[in-house]
């Protein structure tokens, strides 16, 4: 019975005419299984992520035209790009929802890829590639979110930049270099523009070839295992879904564009701080962990050792990981299960226990030790537990420890982000304090 499916050249000479037909065939595959093809395999987020990202240089650069990196201009230049120039807003708000998007969804991706175990050995490299690309482009948002000069811009980055304070030895060092000053300034402007236009995104461009390449040397996206004789070609069958996958893409960020805009306050006052004065939202689970650990844990310990934990995933593991399969495993899906329960339970509890207790005089009893040794309990607790389970391997162990972080973190940047009034005190938005 036939398939259906485009014949597999079977001459060298026909592979080679292909070859050349496929003119992105070094960093996009000539043929793949049709596994991969399946859209529930990967959901199209590393396509989604290439998709914003050249939004974001188009959108970009046509602000370029208008915007001009001064203090006193900047402001209302972006004032005058949504009011004057034709088609300006929408512009902004594409580059807006584009940037806030690419976030999510390479974060997404980067879930995605753990939890079907493609991220371990010869994928080694490339889940590294990936972990760096997504520092690069939280960096890129951060560098484009003062370039507006408003007031939420100005304290934003405020805010950010004195976590640096908390850091010993070196943290006035490093925020003096962050502002190219003691304080925001005319200086900080200039260089976070440079950095947002230039140096970031000729990193990202390089990085995100080099991300593809290796995924194309590594055999192609993460899958089930199957028929490996059978094969389906880059053109049409791939190219078609993503390309349709990338319209879909564009349209939605279109939509946000030209329905919500991007905001826009009053210009930057440095003698009025709004209140409450918060961090971007990617930056909010580290503003929250500093309301509930001491400053040193918050800003230096947990994310350092977090961003050691993420980079060092592949050689963590022992032994093969089941491709594509997610979760891995049933010991795999019930540790991940109990890993977000806990993660889950931990911040919430954590949330509530701060606005109930003071600390007096032992910060490093309240915010540090006690806290510390709970999380420290429930990570251990949660990896035996797992390893418990029948024919559970090290690998499910874990992805049960990862996700209880991860979903803790995510948790406490939603309460950071959404659920702060006054005083940063817990609120319900759009309530009163």
């Amino acid at each position: 019975m036939k398939s259906g499916l485009p014949a597999w050249p079977e001459t060298d000479r026909d592979r080679a005419r292909l070859t050349r037909f496929t003119f992105l065939t070094h960093l996009r595959p000539v043929s793949l299984h049709p596994n991969a093809l399946r859209w529930q395999a990967t959901f199209g987020l590393g396509g989604s992520s290439l998709v914003l990202l050249l939004l974001l240089v188009f959108s970009g650069t046509l602000q370029m035209a208008v915007y001009q990196p001064v203090p006193g201009e900047a402001h209302e230049s972006v004032r005058a790009l949504e009011t004057e120039v034709m088609f300006g807003s929408l512009v902004r708000g594409i580059h807006y929802w584009s940037a806030n998007l690419l976030v999510i969804v390479a974060l997404l991706h980067a879930a995605r890829t753990f939890l079907t175990g493609g991220y371990v050995g010869k994928r080694g490299v490339t889940w590294v590639l990936g972990v760096v690309l997504m520092l690069l482009i939280v960096a890129a948002c951060f560098t484009g979110y003062l370039l507006p000069w408003d007031q939420l811009a100005y304290w934003a980055i405020t805010i950010v930049t004195g976590m640096f304070d908390y850091l010993p030895g070196v943290g006035p060092a490093l925020k003096r270099a962050a502002l190219g000053g003691a304080e925001i300034s005319d200086a900080t402007l200039g260089n976070f523009f440079t950095l947002h236009t230039a140096a970031v995104p000729v990193a990202l461009a390089m990085l995100a070839a080099w991300h593809f390449w290796r995924v194309r040397r590594a055999g192609g996206v993460v899958r089930q295992a199957g028929d490996e004789d059978a094969k389906v070609m880059f053109w049409p069958d791939l190219l078609v879904r993503e390309v349709a996958q990338g319209l879909a893409v564009v349209a939605v960020v279109v939509v946000l564009a030209a329905t919500l805009g991007a905001p826009l306050g009053e210009a930057a006052n440095p003698g009025m701080s709004p209140n409450p004065a918060q961090a971007p939202w990617y930056f909010a689970g580290l503003q929250e962990l500093l309301i509930h650990f001491h400053p040193v844990l918050a800003v230096l310990v947990l994310p350092l050792a977090g961003l050691i934990l993420w980079l060092a995933l592949p050689w963590l593991v022992r032994g093969p990981v089941p491709e594509g399969v997610w979760f891995l495993s049933p010991a795999g899906r019930w540790g991940a299960a109990v890993g977000a329960i806990t993660g889950a339970l931990l911040a919430v509890i954590l949330v509530l226990a701060s606005e109930r207790v003071t600390t007096g005089g032992m910060v490093w009893l309240i915010r540090g030790l006690v806290p510390m040794a709970v999380l420290a309990v429930a990570l251990i607790g949660v990896w035996f537990a797992t390893l418990r389970r029948p024919e559970a391997t090290r690998a499910d162990a874990l992805q049960a420890v990862v996700v209880l972080i991860v979903v803790a973190f995510v948790i406490l940047t939603l309460v950071g982000a959404v659920f702060r009034g006054e005083g940063m005190a817990l609120d319900w938005p759009g309530g009163g304090s």
